[in-house]
């Protein structure tokens, strides 16, 4: 089996081939190798033209020393025009584009992004003075891999998954089934919203939550607003995996509603709720404090919403719709 790297007497036979003019894919054959390798091999070492396989191996060595300069430190020039553009807010990415448009034939001038933000996060060792971190528009201190998440919430204990929940929520066919959240406002502790939306009316309650935002607080509120609605519109909570839920357990002793956890990082499985706290910014600003408003204040928005007709519900409004739901299912 061919190891990692080509190898000189990989080299020769590429070098071979080309002197008898076969094909550079029967060469990849002969050596087992994808011809996408033979091709680049070739390409980055003068072409079918000048290959030489000795040469080609000596390149090959020459490009893995380790650990290899960082281009803004061979080009002082580059490094201080970059230098530049950073200090005026322009992006890593902003700064790569621009220089090649000017420099369309100069590849000197040429540098990605990548390594822009590899010479600022490499401390002492990438040409660029570290103070410029903070003229990036995240401004961070420290590099994180794309993905990157930070896990601010610890394990709730006893979650049921979504994937249990009944298959009926999907279609919502059957009425009585809810999704819930927190706005949070300013991040004291003390500002935040509960927000709380039936799937098939789409109809909205508010929660208010002044002081707090514990686990035992959250039980009672939420307790307390769907035991004031017909039994057979409380069917099932779905819910993320915050920890203002961990006394679910309780909450469904409590009332008989089981409560559903959705996937980390996974929002589109509370869609319903997701789309309409994007309506509530309109009442909600982020950052805002939310500490001053009453029940009777949200109350008030959420009214608003639920007379606001709904193409998905052929514009109707959530209202008209929970009112039908109500009437089809008292006996």
């Amino acid at each position: 089996m061919p190891g990692v790297r080509l190898s000189i007497d990989e080299r020769f036979v590429i070098e071979n081939c080309i002197r008898f003019l076969w094909p550079l894919r029967e060469a990849a054959r002969m050596l087992g190798r994808p011809a996408s390798t033979v091709f680049r091999e070739v390409a980055r070492n003068g072409g079918r033209q000048f290959y030489n396989a000795r040469r080609a191996d000596g390149a090959a060595w020459e490009r893995a020393r380790r650990p290899k300069p960082l281009k803004l430190v061979a080009h002082p020039e580059l490094a201080a025009e970059v230098t530049r553009r950073l200090r005026t807010c322009w992006s890593p990415q902003q700064i790569s584009g621009r220089l090649r448009l000017e420099h369309p034939d100069d590849p000197n001038w040429w540098v990605s992004h990548e390594t822009i933000y590899k010479s600022l996060y490499l401390r002492g060792r990438g040409g660029l003075d570290e103070e410029l971190r903070q003229a990036l528009r995240t401004g961070r201190a420290k590099r994180r891999p794309r993905g990157y998440r930070v896990e601010g919430r610890g394990k709730v204990p006893g979650m049921v998954m979504i994937s249990e929940r009944p298959p009926e929520v999907e279609d919502r066919a059957v009425p009585g089934h809810w999704e819930g959240d927190l706005i949070i406002g300013t991040r004291d502790g003390n500002s935040q919203i509960g927000v709380m939306v039936e799937r098939t009316s789409r109809f909205v309650m508010l929660l208010a939550l002044p002081d707090n935002r514990r686990a035992e607080t959250v039980r009672d509120v939420i307790a307390r607003k769907i035991q004031r609605l017909p039994a057979d519109l409380v069917r099932s909570l779905t819910w993320d995996q915050g920890k203002e839920m961990g006394q679910h357990a309780q909450f469904t002793i409590d009332t008989g509603v089981a409560v559903y956890f959705c996937d980390p990082h996974s929002p589109w499985q509370r869609g319903t709720v997701e789309n309409t706290n994007r309506l509530l910014r309109q009442y909600f600003p982020r950052g805002a404090d939310y500490s001053p408003l009453s029940q009777a204040d949200l109350d008030l928005v959420a009214d608003e919403l639920n007379q606001r007709p709904r193409k998905t519900l052929g514009y109707r409004t959530p209202a008209e719709v929970l009112d039908e739901l109500i009437v089809a299912t008292t006996p």
